[in-house]
């Protein structure tokens, strides 16, 4: 083996360190931080254009919210280090399990299979139906 051998497997490997350095400082996340309703309302409006909110409930820990449009409920939910929005029918989100404070709200996803929020009571006793 001669000298331009071992240059050129050090410039390689130089090079290499770079690219992964380059891809951990890109990869750095920055968290979302909690929802309030004026963001949750944001989110919904831009992920669900055109649909009117009827009511908003945002988890107490900012992990989430649920908000009722029409026959629907529209969900947000924290994934990794972002939030997911999803819809479905009105009458599941009413019959989700509501236990110690936390409402699991099945989405049937696989990207985001369900929804925990921390609120006070559900259902709502006003838009029950």
């Amino acid at each position: 083996m001669d000298e331009a051998f071992f240059v050129q497997l050090a410039l390689s490997g130089g090079a290499v360190a770079v690219l992964v350095a380059i891809a951990a400082w890109a990869r750095i996340a920055k968290p979302a931080g909690p929802l309030d309703e004026h963001k949750a309302r944001g989110i919904l409006e831009y992920e669900f254009p055109g649909r009117t909110l009827d009511a908003i409930w945002v988890a107490s820990n900012g992990a989430g919210a649920l908000a009722k449009s029409g026959g629907m409920a529209l969900v947000i939910c924290q994934v990794g280090d972002g939030f997911a929005a999803r819809q479905i029918p009105w009458a599941q989100a009413i019959s989700a399990s509501f236990k110690n404070g936390k409402l699991c709200v099945d989405l049937t996803d696989i990207s985001a299979p369900r929804a925990t929020l921390s609120l006070p009571s559900w259902p709502p006793t006003n838009l029950a139906a």
